[in-house]
């Protein structure tokens, strides 16, 4: 697995336009990583693809 460093983070489209609600993905082989971009060195959540694809599909009918 990658370090944290040399993940290529971006911020999501699904975040807000205002800077308050900011959460940044980066894309690996076995994980989606999502972190909140105002605190980066905090935990972050670690998705399978497969779960990330289903939590995209069930966001973007909301």
């Amino acid at each position: 697995m990658s370090s944290i460093d040399e993940r290529a983070w971006f911020k999501s489209s699904y975040s807000g336009s205002d800077g308050d609600d900011c959460v940044e993905v980066a894309r690996g082989t076995q994980a989606v990583h999502i972190r909140d971009s105002k605190h980066q060195c905090s935990p972050e959540l670690a998705l399978s693809p497969t779960a990330w694809s289903d939590f995209i599909t069930y966001a973007a009918r909301g």
